[in-house]
C-alpha cells in the first residue's frame, strides 16, 4: 500500500450519494472521506454501505486521498461497517473511528481490519468530554494515526448547544493539538458549519493553525479553497524556513540569530519539518546523503 498524501484539507460526502462520489474527489480536497455515519438516516445505513465500495474503485481519485467514516463501534451498524471493508475489493487508506473514548476503540478497528497487505491510517474522532479526559491515552494507541476533534457531538454533550464557535470550544481544541503534537500525530480541526461565512471560516482556520493543527474539515466544496490558502505554507514562511535550516547548519545546530530573531533546535526542527514537507534538502543534506550511499 503506497503512502497516501494526508494533507490539510478534508471534505466529507454522505454515504447515500453515490452520483457525489465522483465529484467529491476533483473539488482540491487532499482527503475525500465517504461517511456511513451521521449523515446517513437509521434506515439507510445498510444501503449506504453497499454503496460505498464504489466510492473507492475509480482510478480517477489522482492525489486525493480516499476515506471512511464509519459508524461508533458500540452500535451493531459499525461493526457491520468494518466487516464490509474487510471485503471490499479496493479499500480506504483513511478510516474515521467517531466516539473513540479508548485506545481499545483504536485496536479493536485494528485487528479486524488490519492484514499483511493492507494496513489503513486509523483517525480517531474527538468528539466527547470524556474523550478529551482521556485523550493522553487515547493518543498512546500503537496504531493510531491522528485525531479528528468533531465540535457538534462535543458541544451538544458538554451543554453548549449548538454553540460550537471558538471560546467553548477553545479547551477541547488546545488539548486534542497538544495531546497529538506530543504523540508525534496529526491533529485535524472540526468543520466550520456557516457555509456562507468565508471570512469566518479563514478567521477560524487561522487560529486553529495557530494553536497546532495540520488542517481542517471542510462541509461545502466552496470552502476548500480557504483552507487550502490558510494551511499551505506562504512563500514567507517557506523562505524563513530555508534561512533557519540553513543557520542551523552553518552554526553546526547551535543556537544562533535569523532576521534579528534568536533561533535554536525547536525552530530548527520546525523548519526542518516544513521542508520536508515541501520534499527539499538543502545542498548539505544532499551531500551528505550522498555520501552516505556511497
Amino acid at each position: 500500500m503506497t503512502t497516501p498524501r494526508l494533507g490539510p484539507v478534508w471534505f466529507m460526502t454522505p454515504g447515500t450519494r453515490p452520483d457525489r462520489y465522483a465529484a467529491a474527489t476533483t473539488f482540491g480536497a487532499d482527503v475525500a472521506l465517504v461517511d456511513l455515519e451521521d449523515s446517513v438516516a437509521p434506515d439507510a445505513k445498510e444501503q449506504a454501505r453497499q454503496d460505498a465500495w464504489r466510492f473507492f474503485d475509480r482510478p480517477e481519485a489522482g492525489s486525493c486521498t480516499l476515506g471512511i467514516r464509519v459508524n461508533a463501534l458500540g452500535t451493531l451498524d459499525g461493526v457491520k461497517d468494518l466487516a464490509a471493508i474487510a471485503a471490499y475489493r479496493h479499500q480506504p487508506a483513511v478510516v474515521l473511528i467517531p466516539k473513540t473514548e479508548s485506545a481499545r476503540d483504536v485496536a479493536m478497528v485494528a485487528g479486524i481490519l488490519d492484514t499483511v497487505v493492507y494496513n489503513p491510517f486509523l483517525f480517531a474522532l474527538i468528539e466527547t468530554p470524556r474523550a478529551i479526559a482521556d485523550l493522553p491515552a487515547i493518543v498512546a494507541a500503537p496504531r493510531l494515526a491522528g485525531a479528528v476533534f468533531g465540535s457538534a457531538d462535543y458541544a451538544a454533550l458538554l451543554g453548549t448547544g449548538t454553540a460550537t464557535n471558538w471560546e467553548p470550544m477553545l479547551h477541547a481544541r488546545h488539548t486534542v493539538a497538544n495531546a497529538c503534537s506530543a504523540a508525534g500525530l496529526l491533529a485535524i480541526d472540526t468543520p466550520f458549519f456557516a457555509i456562507d461565512d468565508p471570512d469566518g471560516l479563514r478567521e477560524e482556520a487561522q487560529r486553529a493553525k495557530a494553536i497546532g493543527f495540520h488542517g481542517k474539515g471542510a462541509i461545502h466544496p466552496r470552502q476548500i479553497a480557504t483552507i487550502t490558502a490558510v494551511f499551505q505554507p506562504s512563500a514567507a514562511e517557506i523562505a524563513e524556513a530555508r534561512a533557519i535550516v540553513a543557520a542551523a547548519e552553518h552554526s553546526a545546530r547551535h543556537i544562533t540569530s535569523v532576521n534579528g530573531q534568536m533561533r535554536g533546535r525547536p525552530f530548527f526542527a520546525k523548519a526542518r519539518a516544513l521542508l520536508d514537507r515541501l520534499g527539499e534538502q538543502t545542498a548539505q543534506e544532499q551531500q551528505a546523503r550522498q555520501e552516505q550511499a556511497r
